[in-house]
């Protein structure tokens, strides 16, 4: 049983080196255990330190492109050199390595296919007030979303199976985070939570400029997430209510007429049919919507497949 850890950087030269410091060395049930960084354009000395240290591969970006890509680079790394669990860990040192332990074991156990560190969000100082209630507030979202019981959903801190790893697809480009629970809850992988530690601030984050960033691009990429894997639900659910509010008027409309009054309310009576119309086009636009996501469950399972002879092939000529 192979573990490889995968560790994102974008000029992480002052804080790599104590986090890779922190990462086990041993953990019972696996075999081996090797250690990715992914270089995402770094203009320090990222990758200087990465190897004087010894990690066993870099994937290197030569610009800045972001996280969402970055994790699945190192995915794909770990899958080629043969992982059979993989765990994402943050190079500012914020997780606790010695509970890398505590991620892999439901994998072992063959329980789970994903497993989230659930951090202390109440208890971590160095988070506002403000921070920790829409920390709370997005796992709330993305659990509705993804059906999931998920608590601490922007956690970076996790661990995949091989086989949930060649099955994950992310398409934004903010975070792998939020996506890929919605993703494994729609599809009904098994996922886990774990309690885990955090350490002390090393630096402030660089995933968001401000916390009215971080709020628009999370419910973004919640909203996106749910239309591509449920857009029956969501469109069907949006045209109900234009085409309610239409019918409301119209009835309205019928009222007044029905007792001569209706000459004063024609205007009703016109914001009624577009209300109506409208509904009526977006139901549409959600089966065509529907239809698509039926293709797209299919392209996943003709990916997942290729994804597993390629990788498979691989791993057995190592």
């Amino acid at each position: 049983m192979k573990l490889i850890i995968q560790v994102p950087c974008y000029n992480e030269a002052q804080t790599l080196e104590i986090a890779l410091n922190h990462l086990p060395k041993h953990i019972d049930g696996i075999d081996e255990i090797e250690y990715l960084i992914i270089n995402d354009g770094s203009r320090d000395d990222t990758v200087k330190v990465a190897k004087n240290w010894g990690v066993n591969y870099v994937v290197n970006f030569r610009t800045n492109r972001g996280l969402a890509k970055g994790f699945m680079a190192g995915l794909d790394a770990c899958l080629r050199n043969g992982a059979d669990i993989i765990v994402n860990t943050d190079a500012d040192d914020q997780y606790c390595g010695d509970d890398i332990e505590k991620l892999v074991r439901p994998i072992l156990e063959e329980k789970a296919d994903i497993v989230i560190g659930e951090r202390p969000i109440d208890d971590t100082e160095h988070f506002s007030p403000l921070k920790k209630k829409l920390q709370h507030f997005g796992s709330w979202t993305v659990r509705v979303a993804s059906k999931s019981d998920i608590p601490d959903a922007p956690s970076g801190f996790r661990a995949y199976s091989r086989d949930a790893a060649m099955r994950l697809n992310v398409t934004n480009e903010y975070t792998y985070t939020l996506e890929t629970i919605i993703q494994a809850g729609r599809t009904r992988m098994a996922m886990e939570s774990v309690p885990i530690r955090t350490n002390p601030e090393l630096r402030k984050s660089r995933l968001f400029s401000s916390m009215f960033g971080y709020v628009k691009r999370s419910m973004v990429t919640i909203v996106r997430s749910f239309m591509m894997y449920k857009p029956l639900r969501f469109f069907l659910g949006i045209g109900s209510v234009l085409f309610l509010c239409g019918a409301l008027l119209g009835v309205r409309f019928l009222v007044y007429y029905a007792t001569g009054a209706g000459n004063g309310h024609v205007q009703s009576l016109i914001l009624a049919s577009i209300l109506m119309l409208m509904g009526f086009q977006t139901g549409v636009i959600g089966l065509l919507a529907d239809i698509i996501a039926a293709n797209r469950k299919i392209l996943e399972d003709v990916q997942y497949h290729a994804r597993k002879l390629d990788y498979d092939r691989e791993k057995e000529e190592k």
